[in-house]
């Protein structure tokens, strides 16, 4: 017998003979079992026979299988295959990979490949292979994976050794030949007999299936059996055992002499006798004295004067006990009470949180609170210890917290008669027991209750408007966010059928309308809500609701160049279920003084852990339904960067919002001794004056224990300092807070500081007692913030300031010379919460609209969504000059349809009080802002003079050509109420925001736009990728899933001097619902490459092949890449031409000007010329794609153009002397002279290549004459495309 590792390296026909030869005598031998197994080790080992599907890229050698959790093995366990199933045998799969390592890291799960792929994989595979994109076995990468045949494939960043992350792997799958195997076993039934102590059966089956429809009358076996019983009980009775005791009911007596009182409990009990023992409990009861009969029974503990120690009315006995907070840290000073008893004070905890009352009788029923300021009162019983005296009581308190918000009402549409339900609920030490409810910002009388739920039945036209709530409790109060509730009268529709306008730009070679536009009017239907159906419950949970919709699209022709262009536009809108996208954020978290990707970090939403940041930073976070602010904290593992708590935005209407990510990295600890006073300076770094210091006095620090450290400690105050704009982005939180009346409102900070103390040997953190913050009040600019200053410490849950004390004015009495100036003081305690902030409240609120462009003509509907734009609120110097010294705020917002209003400090005197800069970025690419110099077009910026001057406008390239073009700097001046020209924008009062929302395009606003280059998208099926509610199922919708986008780009070379414009046009080539149709066209130009001499390179995207929407059956896209001017193609990738010609029907490329296709269904690689990714935004998987053309592998990203690397197609491009007929030209006037001239200019080698065919750019089809367009050379990457906003 050959050994297995011995016929394993046979070269294949050997080993196929050989296979054969043994499986024979093994038949022969009657040995099934091992005729079974020489089988499939034949199927297995034979890589490149008949049943073995396409390898990708490089497969020199047979893939390896492996499981989550075993080691990976150099041939598969067949033991493990399950094969009995399949009286055929198995094959593998050809190889798929449908996601990229990026998030938290690769997964290939079996249900996505089932949807881009559908039949190709059988319905209960066998077993798996795993490879990376590069042939590598995980075991070689030295990298922790997870693969089932069940599930998939899932490798995760975290599982990784440290320093690495998750390599790009495909899989592929081990199917039976046949089809026909068994079904999962069902669930084991219930036990026949459910009484306890008794036995019984339960049951479990199967069937026998197949992955394809069964021929007719044919009978359908499997071996083995179809059921399985097993014996079950219900297990033992239980023992009778009683419940906790109740509380303790009213004493029988009022006052005066002694009284009973009772406690109960119950016998929990299964048919057994009851329980042992009493049900109830009684015992003696010592009312106060009763009014004027000052002989009443004494107390056991009489009340005292506040200070003076509890009697000793039974001696020997002693009562001890702890409070600690709720981390289990020390808590001195807290008061502890007996509770039912009048207001007398027990005790005070010590240093260590310790505390001891003597004489003390307690009844077993007697209860002790704990009150300290800025901590919810902690109630705990005192457990009494037998025979010795001493009783026990370990009392935990809880930080105050003021309330917010964690479920926010929701917007309703109701028809007149129904009822709604508006629901909201806060969060808090202690939770808010009061709720109060407004329509249209007044009370509802009535509507104070202990829950969150406000229900009005029979709705009338008047009730109508915003509706709010507000939870209070005795730590604040919260306002939620409004909701608008819409009542139609009867008939009313909420939808109208005639759609909106909504326009497209047409290809360039579509002749102008009347007005010289090339935009085609497609409609659109508004996402608004519908109203429910009488029989709709009305309650709190999320309503999946009817919304308005496209109910019925038609098909247009337009004709363009000799061609036509089909067009659907919708035709009519009406109600249906609401689309239901994921909302995502999605960035990238580095630190911000090198740019070092935070690897491996925890990610936490509120309290709660939801994920680790990838290799590269990378983190992609769901955001859960009805959020209103995403409170998301950042953690480095190895703290080395401080804590980062963001609120980021994102796009409530769905779609993913790309976000970057700053922390600071902490500073390097200083050695203190811990019994010793000590200072340390905030804010002193780059030679300026501190902005104060934090005072340490001797003993101030101690152990979780209450214990005083007075040892070595290493003491890390991180601070973020306002004077260096640098800094804002890497600030935490929104810096905003909640009033008395709950409304969430904005600070201006003058720093923030961390701190981390710990001890010098162990590395065990610190707590710290009182400590004093002191500011330098010099560092304050405006005289009316020196009276309002605070300290504050940051909830890390809510991601809102809580205030820890008030800054009061002292002298200086100082340490140094310099000292001898007023400072504001504060007292805190550095307990849990290590991040503080100097801050004022700021009332002087403005709202300034910006609205993002897709490029320079600043059209209407050519807005951009989903654009990021924050805005860096600045402080001028003294006097308030143009040059900012320190900024006070941040604020961020998403563009929607109608732009974004951003919260800005402003000022109604001085207009240049306040300045603003702000930005704009869009998937992490920066956009650029309006020009202000050489000269100011207020048409460009869009703002009208003479507010624009007022405002100051100025683009950071202002006075430095070399700076970056994008941000822009205003003096943000509050409108004045009384002047015509600042009543339309672009700075509007605080309380205008809805009009700042509601503004018309017409109106004035500031710009950013994306720099404009050559590319153009067209989709014979309308789709607005920033707005995924676009989506239309149709079979001729480019991307055929919402919640899952697929971009898959072809890289063409062309050598020739120029760049050139390359077109794909994809249309239906194997699915009958789509064959011949148009699907849609893709124009990029080509980029230069830098190292090439007259080479240049373009990506072009084309329609991926695959499952269409209705999930029947897949489409292999026929893709036709066309490059426009006198181009010949000269080369085709060898692995991509033998991969097309091993998966016929082979597309017609008899033309020699352009190179046609049928998409492949396999995610091919770099080694092809194909890329593609997968990603929830289509945006931001193009862009992916992109970065892996340019630079020509599976895995990297370049912004500079390789265009001798990973190239699928290679173009031989002529340009034509100036004032020369073009080719084409000189083809269709004198044939036989143009060819015999290209003969003598290609010389004797080339008469036997093909002459060059003229291919019609517009349509791809033989045509005339087509001349190349020429633009000034660019390495950039491209950016917006024209034709999609």
């Amino acid at each position: 017998m050959v050994p297995v590792a011995q016929l394993a390296r046979m070269p294949g026909m050997a080993r196929v003979a050989r296979v054969a030869r043994v499986a024979q005598l093994a038949h022969l031998a009657r040995v099934a079992r091992l005729a079974q197994l020489l089988v499939v080790l034949a199927v297995l080992g034979d890589s490149y026979g008949a049943r073995v599907a396409e390898p990708l890229e490089n497969d020199s050698e047979p893939g390896k299988a492996g499981t989550g959790g075993k080691p990976w093995k150099a041939t598969p366990d067949l033991e493990e295959l399950d094969l009995s199933t399949a009286g055929k045998g198995a094959a593998w799969t050809s190889w798929f990979n449908v996601d990229h390592p990026g998030g938290d890291g690769d997964h290939e799960s079996l249900a996505a490949i089932r949807f881009y792929f559908g039949e190709r994989v059988c319905a209960r595979p066998a077993a798996i292979q795993v490879r990376s994109t590069d042939w590598h076995l995980p075991e070689a990468l030295g990298q922790v994976v997870r693969a089932s045949p069940e599930r998939g494939f899932r490798c995760l960043h975290r599982e990784q050794p440290a320093g690495t992350a998750c390599a790009n792997y495909h899989v592929r799958f081990l199917c039976p030949l046949d089809h026909v195997y068994w079904s999962h076993w069902s669930p084991w039934s219930p036990c026949s007999r459910s009484a306890c102590g008794t036995r019984g059966w339960q049951s479990r089956s199967r069937r026998c299936g197949s992955a394809r429809s069964p021929a007719p009358l044919r009978e359908l076996r499997c071996r083995g059996k179809a059921t399985e019983r097993r014996p079950c009980s219900a297990g033992p009775c239980p023992e009778p055992t009683w419940t906790e005791w109740g509380a303790w009911g009213p004493c029988s007596r009022t006052c005066g002499r002694s009284g009973t009182r009772v406690r109960r409990r119950s016998c929990r009990t299964a048919k057994t006798p009851p329980c042992p023992g009493r049900a109830t409990e009684v015992q003696k009861c010592h009312p106060s004295p009763c009014p004027g009969n000052p002989s009443g029974a004494p107390s056991a503990v009489p009340p005292l004067p506040a200070g003076s120690e509890p009697p000793s009315g039974c001696p020997g006995h002693t009562l001890r006990g702890t409070v600690v907070t709720s981390a289990g840290v020390a808590l001195p000073g807290a008061r502890v009470y007996l509770e039912g008893r009048p207001a007398v004070l027990l005790a005070r905890s010590d240093a260590r949180g310790r505390f001891t009352a003597s004489g003390l009788c307690p009844g077993p029923a007697a209860n002790l609170s704990a009150h300290r300021d800025g901590f919810a009162p902690g109630l705990a019983p005192i457990v009494v210890t037998n025979g010795s005296g001493v009783a026990e009581a370990h009392l935990r308190l809880r930080r105050l917290e003021k309330p917010y918000m964690v479920l926010q009402p929701a917007a309703r549409v109701r028809e007149a008669g129904q009822d709604v339900t508006f629901c909201c609920k806060a969060s808090g030490t202690p939770a808010p027991q009061k709720y109060f409810w407004y329509h249209n910002g007044t009370l509802l009388e009535g509507t104070e209750r202990s829950s969150g739920r406000l229900a009005l039945r029979g709705l009338a036209p008047e009730q109508a408007g915003t509706y709010h709530c507000k939870a209070s409790s005795e730590a604040g109060a919260i306002r939620s966010a409004p909701a608008q509730l819409t009542v139609l009268a009867p008939g009313q529709q909420s939808c109208r059928a005639e759609p909106e306008p909504s326009l497209v730009e047409l290809p360039s070679e579509c002749p102008q309308d009347a007005s010289g536009s090339r935009y085609y009017n497609v409609g659109r239907c508004p996402a608004s809500p519908c109203p429910g159906g009488p029989a709709e419950p009305s309650g709190c949970g999320r309503e999946s609701g009817l919304c308005c919709g496209v109910r019925r699209m038609e098909l247009r022709q337009v004709p363009c160049a000799g061609s036509v262009l089909p067009l659907k536009v919708v035709a009519e809108c009406g109600c249906g279920p609401c689309a239901q996208p994921r909302v995502l954020v999605q960035g990238r978290v580095t630190a911000a003084d090198t740019g070092e990707p935070l690897r491996f970090g925890h990610i936490f939403l509120g309290g709660r852990k939801v994920g680790f940041t990838g290799y590269q930073g990378s983190f992609t976070i769901e955001v859960p339904p009805d959020t209103q602010r995403l409170v998301t904290r950042f953690v480095d593992g190895q703290q080395r960067l401080v804590d980062a708590v963001k609120v980021l935005p994102f796009d409530r209407r769905g779609g993913a919002v790309y976000q970057e990510v700053k922390m600071l990295r902490k500073k390097e600890p200083v050695e203190l001794d811990g019994g010793r006073s000590n200072a340390i300076p905030l804010g002193e770094a780059g030679g300026r004056e501190p902005v104060g210091e934090l005072l340490l006095p001797a003993g101030t620090f101690l152990r979780p224990s209450g214990e005083v450290f007075n040892g070595t400690v290493k003491a890390s105050v991180t601070f973020v300092d306002p004077r260096d704009v640098g800094t804002a982005t890497a600030a935490s939180s929104d810096l905003s807070f909640a009033d008395a009346e709950g409304e969430i409102v904005p600070l201006r900070t003058y720093g923030m500081f961390a701190v981390d103390f710990r001890e010098g040997d162990s590395g065990a953190a610190l707590q710290a007692g009182p400590v004093q913050v002191r500011m330098d009040a010099g560092q304050v600019w405006m005289a009316e913030h020196l009276q309002k200053m605070k300290l504050w410490s940051l909830n890390p849950e809510s991601g809102l300031w809580e205030e820890e004390a008030v800054l009061r004015p002292a002298g200086g009495g100082g340490r140094r010379k310099r000292e001898e100036r007023t400072f504001l003081v504060g007292n805190l305690e550095i307990r849990e919460r290590r991040l503080f902030n100097l801050d004022v409240p700021e009332d002087r609120r403005c709202f300034v609209k910006v609205r993002a462009y897709s490029n320079e003509k600043f059209n209407p509907y050519e807005q951009l969504e989903g654009v990021v734009v924050s805005l860096i609120n600045l402080e001028p110097q003294p006097g308030f000059p143009s040059n900012p010294r320190a900024w006070g705020r941040f604020d961020s917002a998403v563009t929607g349809p109608n732009g974004a209003c951003l919260p800005a400090f402003c000022d109604a005197r001085r207009p240049d009080a306040y300045a603003a800069l702000v930005t704009a970025t869009l998937g992490g690419e920066e956009l650029e802002a309006v020009a202000s110099s050489p000269k100011l077009n207020p048409n460009a910026v869009g703002v009208a003079q003479p507010y624009l001057g007022k405002l100051g406008y100025r683009r950071s390239d202002h006075e430095d050509a070399a700076l970056k073009k994008t941000a822009f700097q205003i003096n943000v001046a509050k409108p004045d109420p009384d002047n015509a020209d600042e009543s339309n924008g672009p700075v509007y009062s605080y309380r205008s925001l809805r009009e700042c929302e509601e503004a018309p395009v017409s109106a004035n606003h500031l710009r950013f736009y994306r720099v404009e280059v050559d590319k153009y998208e067209y989709n014979v099926v309308p789709f607005k990728e920033s707005d995924v509610t676009s989506w239309t199922g149709d079979y001729l919708a480019w991307w055929p899933n919402p919640q899952e986008f697929r971009a898959c780009f072809i890289k063409v070379r062309l050598e020739g001097p120029q760049e050139y414009m390359v077109r794909s046009r994809n249309v239906g080539g194997s699915h009958p619902r789509t064959r011949g149709q148009l699907y849609g066209l893709r124009d990029s130009r080509s980029v230069r490459d830098p190292l090439l001499d007259n080479t240049s390179g373009a990506c072009v995207e084309f329609k991926c092949g695959g499952m269409l929407f209705d999930q029947s059956l897949a489409d292999r896209t026929l893709v036709s890449v066309v490059p426009q001017g006198s181009c010949r193609r000269t080369a085709i990738n060898g692995l991509l031409r033998d991969y097309l010609s091993r998966h016929p029907p082979l597309a017609d490329n008899n033309h020699t000007g352009a190179f046609s296709m049928l998409a492949p269904l396999d995610p091919l690689g770099h080694n092809y010329g194909i890329y593609t990714v997968t990603d929830q935004n289509p945006r931001l998987a193009k862009e992916i794609a992109i970065g892996r053309c340019f630079a020509g592998t599976s895995d990297g990203f370049s912004r500079e153009m390789r265009a001798g690397e990973g190239t699928a197609v290679t173009f031989e491009c002529q340009e034509r002397p100036a004032g020369r007929e073009s080719l084409f030209q000189r083809l269709l006037s004198a044939p036989a002279e143009a060819l015999a001239e290209i003969r003598r200019e290609m010389g004797s080698s080339e008469l036997r290549r093909a002459p060059p065919e003229v291919m019609d750019f517009a349509s791809g089809a033989p045509s005339g004459p087509s001349a190349t367009r020429r633009t000034p050379s660019s390495q950039r990457r491209p950016g917006r495309p024209r034709g999609q906003p």
